[in-house]
């Protein structure tokens, strides 16, 4: 019997993702069943899902093709008028999920942008984008929440062939101790790396069990810069404000920046979470207290 290591799901999940993307790309039959450019829409998810949807949120608003708000399913107000709701979730059973599409069924166009092609939201939603080759087996997402942004970023017209590149080439570095091993870790973007930057915290605390925290990073120096100090990071997803990087150095703590596509840094940070976390004898493929699918007790 062949032993399984810890976290060989989660590994070749992360490295997979230059091609996944690439194929996210190609789906032009899918990207045409989301909502087309004016369309006033509310992209919802849970966790992980839930910071991409902020992300393809921002991205479609700033890019002129329609008001787009991002709400965790448990909390979200889509009795707003929108044209179109559209849930995200890899398993397709989450409960917040299938119990916001069930309510608005009928009154509100719905799409569900789901990795299990066999779950209970398939039938549910009036249309399903169906990613499995993007599904996992790892608890701790990496590749479907990427490869949904992927597919995303491809309906709104952009080129995806830098972001591809530039994950390629973070999957073939070598390992950094140093940043492995720190102590703390602050996540920052802005705009659409703004929902990066919470789920980069969000992996790295479900992945190694670390203190981790995330803000919009105007928002940082409003009081979470209190916690900077040597031997601890502040990790930044995309371009930096003027002067953040010298304000964290003065404080001892290392100020983390690569001038790379945002979605390629955090596919950085993926591996960067797989090896804290087997380094500290952890398995992310079966993280503490989580299960793949969060489903409610009627």
């Amino acid at each position: 019997m062949t032993e399984t290591l810890p976290g060989a799901h989660m590994r070749e999940e992360l490295h997979s993702q230059p091609q996944t993307w690439a194929t996210a790309a190609e789906l032009k039959a899918e990207q045409r069943l989301l909502p087309a450019a004016g369309a006033r829409i509310a992209v919802v998810g849970c966790g992980t899902s839930w910071f991409m949807a902020q992300s393809y949120a921002a991205l479609r608003e700033s890019s002129g093709q329609g008001e787009t708000d991002a709400f965790a399913a448990s909390e979200a107000f889509v009795d707003r008028g929108y044209d179109a709701v559209v849930a995200l979730t890899r398993s397709g059973t989450t409960t917040e999920v299938l119990e916001l599409v069930d309510r608005v069924k009928g009154r509100v166009r719905t799409i569900g942008v789901i990795g299990d092609p066999e779950s209970p939201l398939v039938s549910l939603v009036d249309e399903a984008v169906l990613l499995p080759f993007a599904d996992e087996q790892s608890v701790v997402q990496t590749r479907f929440a990427t490869t949904a942004l992927a597919l995303f970023r491809a309906s709104l017209g952009e080129d995806l062939s830098g972001a591809i590149a530039d994950a390629t080439a973070v999957l073939s570095e070598d390992g950094d101790d140093e940043l492995r091993d720190a102590e703390q870790y602050t996540f920052l973007g802005r705009g659409w790396a703004t929902g990066l930057a919470h789920e980069a915290a969000l992996k790295m605390r479900e992945s190694s069990q670390s203190w981790t925290e995330s803000y919009a990073s105007m928002e940082y120096r409003h009081g979470p810069i209190a916690i900077a100090a040597p031997g601890r990071v502040t990790w930044h997803f995309g371009e930096a404000p003027e002067g953040l990087a010298d304000q964290v150095q003065a404080t001892g703590a290392r100020f983390e920046h690569r001038p790379i596509d945002p979605l390629a840094d955090l596919v950085r940070l993926h591996r960067l979470a797989l090896e804290r976390s087997v380094a500290r004898g952890l398995d992310p493929d079966q993280p503490r207290n989580l299960t793949r699918s969060v489903i409610l007790d009627a």
